[in-house]
């Protein structure tokens, strides 16, 4: 009967803590990557492709651990000198005369849809990559939960349902 009142009770905090953060208008849940290209001119718009494969690669390892949005937040901010420099000599190396410029930050989002996921329009924390003015199309994805940096397979696990189960001594 005390675990099935425990768990009662957790059920009742987590959905009213649910209620409560959506109303707040802030997304929390997400980390979105935009990387925005120079120009729309064709080889600005090119360069911008090869730069996302250059840096997808370089954080997937980096990231790949973290256990929560924050986590992963606090990893590419550690990261944003290495990620800038190996960006701006990338750039250089492809005859580019403009340097790139990276920032974690709030910014509002319209709506977007990336496969079967659809974000609504809202604040986001977001890693902006600005390639030279940064005023082009640009490419996006979500870092966190990692839909665009991974080696394989996600496999999404529920912390509540872990802590849940053991609770019940399954």
């Amino acid at each position: 009967m005390k675990k099935l009142c425990i768990t009662f009770g957790l059920i009742l905090i987590i959905v009213l803590t649910a209620i409560l953060l959506q109303g707040s208008g802030e997304k929390t849940e997400y980390l979105r990557i935009h990387i925005r290209a120079n120009s729309n001119a064709q080889m600005d718009q090119d360069i911008k492709y090869k730069v996302k494969d250059l840096v997808v690669t370089y954080l997937t390892p980096i990231i790949k651990n973290a256990r929560t949005k924050n986590e992963a937040i606090d990893k590419i901010k550690n990261a944003e000198s290495a990620v800038n420099g190996l960006i701006d000599r990338f750039l250089y190396e492809n005859g580019f005369n403009y340097k790139s410029n990276i920032k974690v930050k709030k910014e509002n989002f319209p709506t977007r849809v990336y496969d079967d996921l659809v974000l609504e329009a809202g604040t986001y924390d977001a890693v902006i990559i600005n390639l030279g003015s940064g005023s082009g199309d640009n490419w996006w994805c979500v870092v966190y939960p990692p839909l665009c940096f991974t080696e394989g397979e996600v496999t999404y696990r529920s912390l509540i349902a872990d802590f849940l189960s053991k609770l019940q001594g399954d």
